[in-house]
C-alpha cells in the first residue's frame, strides 16, 4: 500500500452488510405510494380470509414483493438472504414491523382467493390507469375522417411445463407435483411438455400500458378471460372522460368465430381480428367479389410476395350475429410438398380472412392489415417472447434465465442486431 496522511482505514470484527443497491429505489417508490394514498387504500380495502393467519396482513406480503420486483434479484432466495440484515428497515418504510419469512409467503399465495385477486384488480385499474397520463399524453390512432381510436391488443398464449420423470410403483406413495395447482394437461402443438398454463394479456399499445392479464389452468377459458379483458379495456377509456366506441381492439384468430366477435361488438368495441371459419370463402357474395380484380395490392416486407386484398363488404359471420366487415387477403401458394402455418390453400392461392368492425370511409383494406400486422400487434413490444418458445430456456438456472453463450452477446450492439444474435446463439448452443 502507498502510504497517504490523508488515508485512514478504520477496521472492525462486527458484522457490517452492506446495502443493497436498490435500496433507494425501494425508498422512492414507496415514498409515492404512501404520498399518493395507495398504501393506506390497500390495507384497508384488500382482505383475505384464511384460517391462522398470524399477525400478517396483505401488506406486509404486498411489501415482499414490491420489494422483490425492485431489487432484480435472481430468486426468492436470493432475496430474502440480501434484505435479512435490514428487515426492520425494509419493513418500517410500509408502515409495518416483522418481515414475513419465506414460508409464510408460500402459503399466503397459495391461499389467495378471487374476492381478493378481484379487490387488487380494481384498486389497480382505479389508480394506474390514470397514475402519471392525461388525455393527450395516452395517444391514440386517427382514421381518414379524423376520428380517435386508442388501439388495445388482447393476445391468449399457451406454455407447456416440463416435468422431471418420478419412480412409481405399488410400494411407492402417489406422486405429488407441485405444478398441478396451475397446470393441467391441455393442447401443447409442438412444445414439449406433460401440462400447460393458458395466458391472456391486454396491452394498451400508443403507451405500452398493461391493462390486464389473466391465466388459467390448461387451456383456460379464452372466453372468461377475454370478457375480463373487455371490461379492463372500457374501464381505462371511461377513466379518460372517453366513450368505448374509441377503444379497437386488435385480436389473433384465436377469436375469429362467430361468437366471440359477438361478445366483442357487444362490449361496445370496434374489433380487428383474423377469421378461422373459411367456410365463409364459400358465401355467394365473398365468391363474387373474388371473380373481380382485387381492390389493392401490398407487397410483405419480410417476403417480397405480392398479397391481393379484397373487400367483402359486411356480411352475418352466423344466424342472428351482427355484422362485420369481411377482408379476403391471397398470395400465390408454395410448392405443394411446403406447408402453410396460416391460411387456407385453395388451388394456386392461400386465402386469409380478417374480420372489422370499422368503416371503409375510416380505414381503407391496407389500414387494416396494417394495423392487425404492425401498428397493433402485442408481439411488437415483447419481440423476445417470440425466441423463448424453448421451454429449456426459461427453466434453465443461469443467470437471468440465459445460456452462457447468449450472455456473451455485446450489450453495445443495436437492439435488432443484438436480438439476433442472441436468437442465433441460444439456437447454437441448443444444436
Amino acid at each position: 500500500m502507498i502510504p497517504n496522511a490523508c488515508i485512514q482505514v478504520h477496521t472492525s470484527p462486527v458484522d457490517r452488510p452492506s446495502v443493497p443497491v436498490w435500496f433507494a429505489e425501494v425508498v422512492i417508490i414507496v415514498q409515492h405510494l404512501a404520498t399518493s394514498g395507495l398504501l393506506d387504500v390497500f390495507a384497508h380495502e384488500v382482505r383475505l380470509v384464511r384460517g391462522r393467519f398470524g399477525s400478517y396482513e396483505p401488506i406486509d406480503f404486498l411489501a415482499l414483493l414490491i420489494g422483490y420486483a425492485i431489487s432484480g434479484e435472481r430468486t426468492l432466495a436470493d432475496f430474502f438472504e440480501r434484505i435479512e440484515p435490514f428487515e426492520t428497515e425494509f419493513m418500517a418504510l410500509f408502515g409495518r414491523r416483522c418481515l414475513p419469512h419465506r414460508s409464510s409467503l408460500s402459503r399466503f399465495l397459495a391461499d389467495v382467493d378471487r374476492p381478493c385477486l378481484e379487490a387488487f384488480r380494481a384498486l389497480f385499474q382505479h389508480h394506474a390507469f390514470t397514475d402519471g397520463w392525461t388525455l393527450e399524453s395516452i395517444g391514440g390512432l386517427w382514421d381518414r375522417q379524423g376520428h380517435r381510436c386508442i388501439v388495445f391488443d388482447v393476445d391468449a398464449t399457451r406454455q407447456a411445463a416440463r416435468q422431471r420423470a418420478l419412480p412409481c410403483g405399488p410400494e411407492l406413495p402417489a406422486t405429488r407435483r407441485r405444478l398441478d395447482a396451475v397446470c393441467a394437461p391441455g393442447y401443447k402443438g409442438r412444445k414439449r411438455g406433460e401440462v400447460v398454463r393458458t395466458r391472456t394479456t391486454a396491452l394498451q399499445m400508443h403507451t405500452r400500458q398493461w391493462i390486464g392479464t389473466y391465466s388459467g389452468k390448461g387451456n383456460g377459458d379464452y372466453r372468461d378471460e377475454l370478457a375480463s379483458a373487455l371490461q379492463a379495456i372500457t374501464s381505462y377509456v371511461k377513466t379518460f372522460a372517453l366513450t368505448s366506441e374509441v377503444a379497437l381492439v386488435r385480436l389473433d384468430g384465436q377469436y375469429g368465430d362467430a361468437a366471440v366477435i359477438a361478445q366483442i361488438i357487444l362490449a361496445g368495441v370496434h374489433l380487428v381480428t383474423r377469421g378461422r371459419g373459411y367456410q365463409i370463402l364459400g358465401h355467394p357474395q365473398i365468391q363474387g367479389v373474388l371473380v373481380h380484380a382485387p381492390t389493392a395490392n401490398i407487397t410483405s416486407i419480410n417476403t417480397g410476395e405480392v398479397v391481393e386484398l379484397f373487400d367483402g363488404g359486411w356480411l352475418q359471420p352466423g344466424e342472428d350475429f351482427p355484422q362485420v366487415r369481411v377482408i379476403v387477403a391471397r398470395h400465390q401458394a408454395p410448392a405443394p410438398e411446403k406447408s402453410i402455418s396460416v391460411g387456407k390453400r385453395i388451388n394456386e392461392w392461400v386465402y386469409e380472412l380478417f374480420m372489422t368492425t370499422l368503416d371503409v370511409e375510416r380505414f381503407l383494406l391496407e389500414d387494416v392489415l396494417d394495423l392487425y400486422h404492425g401498428r397493433g400487434a402485442f408481439e411488437a413490444v415483447l419481440a423476445d417472447e417470440d425466441v423463448e418458445n424453448d421451454p429449456d430456456r426459461w427453466c434453465c438456472y443461469s443467470e437471468c434465465g440465459r445460456s452462457p453463450l447468449a450472455n456473451r452477446v455485446p450489450m453495445d450492439m443495436e437492439p435488432s442486431a443484438r436480438a439476433r444474435t442472441w436468437h442465433a446463439g441460444t439456437t447454437n448452443a441448443r444444436n
